[in-house]
């Protein structure tokens, strides 16, 4: 692969300024009709050529306007970076809808090098690389466009680089410490790098490999891809990114099947006095698991989802009761703003991961992709269909992390629901949590019990299950979801 690339390409001094002012011009007009686009840009500037790669940021920094330009260097992570999981960087600093970032180093140097350094093993990064490609083929299904740069400079040339700054000490500037890691264990690094690239350069998002021997090539490559594919891309699209609209036409659906609500026995129930005394029994077992978790720095998420008026409030009180304020988080899920909106689905989730020690509760979830947005049609069979996949992989990087993932499913029956929506309407400080909306959605109760036995069956892993809780009796459901936290906060703590 780098050897095609190594053929000496160089740029005239008087072409690259013959041909200078109309790219500039270009990508600038380019930069401003994206502020009208509908899709993210994602400029990735990797390599072996550690100078080159800072070079081609700051040029491509003085062609366009720095001011709609985000710029991200990713260095060693910070403590803050290393108590989350891997992608949890990247993904806060991933653009919004109609803007561009330059992302630098970014994940493929982050892996490359840890395996170079044997901080992972050879199985540890062959995973790392599917996660690479699962994140990349997320954001570019959603309508990112990623552009990917590969500068690559011969061993030949590294070892002249690293020469001059060696009899001029005044021009160690024009070196790094990476550049000559990366030429004492090039035999090392290059498979490595080679490896990833094949792996990762695929039809969403391919790899653009530059020789950057020649600084005047290199700059007029990388500037005329980003504004070939941003062309392509505004002849191609005139809506690149999803938009949460009902879907004209009603999503078909079959009778339910006899799947894992079917078979929950919605009689179970809990007296008062037996509630009582394991209420207070579980809530002194959870305190304690909390500290030792804070104490280990070990985070864990807890998501619920169920049946409106369900219970679910209910139950995430009996845990946050039990817990020093500082040591938890809830975070209610609504309608997308307009800000998420212009982001993937998971960056609204991606960013609130919390720290080691902390707990942090969803009050529904990113499974809202696979439920309402699916049943409303808020988002296409496509999109949906490739949410299950999504998901798991990012509850996947969770638990790789260590962090319990919690995943409660609050099942009633309707004759159930109706009960409660009526003692809400009549009770003053409930009458806030029935809508129309819930109504409504009584309707679909079949549409909805399909889809959510489809999500349980393509969700439920092993290192992150569903627990069908049956809550026709909330007392029973509060115990049983207390039980189940203190379980596995056990697990990761022990």
């Amino acid at each position: 692969m780098f050897e095609a690339a190594e053929i000496g390409r160089t740029e005239a001094r008087a072409t690259y300024e013959g041909r200078l002012p109309g790219l500039r011009v270009d990508l600038l007009n380019a930069q401003f009709d994206l502020q009208e686009a509908k899709f993210p840009v994602v400029v990735l500037v990797a390599g072996d050529d550690d100078l080159g790669c800072n070079a081609m940021v700051n040029v491509l920094h003085e062609w366009m306007d720095a001011r709609f330009l985000q710029t991200h260097v990713f260095g060693h992570p910070s403590d803050e970076e290393r108590e989350r999981p891997r992608f949890w960087r990247y993904w806060r600093a991933l653009p919004r809808s109609g803007e561009m970032a330059l992302h630098v180093r970014a994940w493929p140097g982050a892996a490359i090098a840890d395996r170079a350094r044997r901080k992972i093993r050879k199985a540890d990064f062959e995973s790392r690389i599917d996660h690479i490609i699962r994140f990349e083929d997320t954001l570019a299904r959603e309508g990112a466009l990623l552009i990917k740069f590969w500068l690559h400079l011969p061993k030949k040339e590294l070892q002249k680089r690293l020469a001059r700054t060696k009899k001029d000490p005044e021009q160690n500037w024009r070196v790094s410490a990476t550049d000559g890691a990366v030429f004492e264990n090039w035999d090392r690094v290059m498979p490595l790098a080679e490896r990833l690239l094949s792996r990762t350069s695929t039809g969403t998002a391919p790899w653009h490999v530059v020789e950057s021997t020649n600084a005047r090539h290199r700059n007029l490559e990388v500037g005329e891809t980003i504004l070939r594919l941003l062309r392509q891309r505004y002849a191609g699209s005139s809506d690149a990114s999803p938009t949460r609209q009902r879907a004209a036409a009603p999503v078909e659906f079959e009778r339910a099947p006899d799947g894992v609500l079917a078979r929950t026995d919605l009689t179970t129930s809990l007296s008062g006095e037996r509630y009582d005394k394991e209420l207070a029994k579980r809530q002194r077992q959870i305190r304690k698991l909390s500290l030792r978790a804070r104490k280990k720095g070990v985070s864990s998420l807890l998501v619920f989802e169920g049946w409106d008026a369900a219970g679910k409030g209910g139950a995430i009180r009996r845990i946050t009761t039990a817990l020093d304020a500082s040591d938890y988080r809830v975070i209610p899920i609504a309608a997308p703003t307009e800000e998420e909106r212009a982001h993937h689905y998971l960056w609204r989730f991606w960013r609130h991961l919390p720290r080691a020690g902390r707990m942090l509760i969803f009050d529904r979830s990113w499974y809202g992709r696979v439920l309402v947005e699916r049943v409303e049609g808020f988002a296409s069979p496509e999109a949906w269909q490739r949410g299950y996949a999504e998901i798991r992989d990012f509850e996947q990087q969770l638990t790789e992390r260590g962090t319990p993932v919690l995943k409660f499913w609050l099942h009633i029956d309707p004759h159930t629901q109706l009960e409660r929506f009526k003692a809400r309407e009549t009770t003053p400080y409930k009458k806030y949590k029935i809508t129309e909306d819930d109504y409504r959605n009584r309707d679909r109760w079949d549409e909805y019990t399909f889809a959510i036995e489809e999500m349980i069956a393509r969700t439920s892993t092993e290192s992150a299950p569903w627990h069908v809780v049956a809550a026709n009796d909330k007392k029973h459901a509060r115990i049983e979801v207390l039980k189940a936290v203190c379980r596995a906060l056990d697990r990761a703590v022990d």
